[in-house]
């Protein structure tokens, strides 16, 4: 499997500073992201933070944009929500724009319909046409933490949407959901264009990849068996209950080196 390099997504990042009690620093981060032995970022590539992270060796692989996309397209206002972060990610050379099926109410559970979940694919695929001509590659981003709306989610892009939308498997999210993440990305190898790595213990998230429910082995061999080529991208997220014990630029260390350890091994 040939892939683009380690990246990772920034929340987990910004969250554990604030929870060790830091003011999150772009200059600080950036900077703990390339002693972790990541090549590449995923942030808004806005011009300053783009230098920013160049000046540290690091790419962009990605953006992420969160949308109703249950709603009618023109709802959405894509001009003003979403061509401005693909144009930015095309400026920076960046290939994945992640969308993310926002909830109906993000403070409790409500079930889509199935109308929902084909308008989130009718609007994946107009978003899809739109970027297009930048060289971006749209994404869904898993992130339902219930078995119908991460399923629903899933049928969005697989039954609903045209086929140059991909998935963005979050393997944390979706062993949340109830979902086998591994299963996914076998049963749908055409569409894994991007992923995020995280490990859990059940509900609550690991502290790194090597311990957790989700046998990561496992994935990069089905990635391998897809003949994935893109960024592998963690999201390392430490709330309250995973109680980490080391800061988050040794578990991304951590983390990458184990990754590397299973692409050198024979299974791969």
């Amino acid at each position: 499997m040939n892939i683009l390099g380690f990246s990772s997504n920034m929340y987990g990042w910004v969250e554990r500073w604030k929870m060790d009690g830091k003011t999150p620093d772009w200059n600080e981060l950036f900077r703990a992201c390339a002693e972790a032995g990541l090549d590449a970022v995923e942030i808004d590539a806005d011009p300053d933070k783009l230098q920013l992270a160049r000046s540290f060796g690091l790419s962009v692989s990605a953006s992420y944009v969160g949308l109703p996309l249950h709603v009618p397209f023109n709802q959405l206002e894509t001009e003003r929500t979403v061509l401005p972060f693909a144009e930015r990610l095309a400026a920076a050379n960046g290939r994945d724009l992640l969308l993310n099926a926002d909830p109906i109410s993000w403070k409790t559970t409500v079930a889509k319909s199935e109308d929902h979940f084909k308008q989130q694919g009718e609007n994946l695929t107009r978003i899809s046409e739109l970027v297009a001509p930048l060289g971006i590659k749209i994404c869904l981003h898993n992130h339902a933490a219930d078995h119908h709306n991460a399923l629903g989610d899933l049928r969005s892009v697989v039954q609903y949407a045209d086929q140059q939308v991909g998935l963005c498997v979050d393997t944390g999210w979706a062993h949340v959901s109830g979902c086998n993440p591994i299963e996914w990305i076998k049963n749908y190898p055409d569409r894994i264009d991007a992923f995020h790595f995280r490990n859990q213990n059940g509900n609550v998230p690991t502290e790194d990849l090597l311990e957790g429910d989700i046998d990561f082995a496992s994935v990069l061999n089905a990635a391998a068996a897809a003949h994935y080529e893109g960024w592998l991208a963690l999201e390392l997220w430490h709330p309250v209950q995973t109680r980490p014990v080391r800061t988050m630029t040794e578990d991304v260390l951590r983390s990458i080196d184990y990754l590397k350890s299973l692409l050198l091994s024979r299974t791969i």
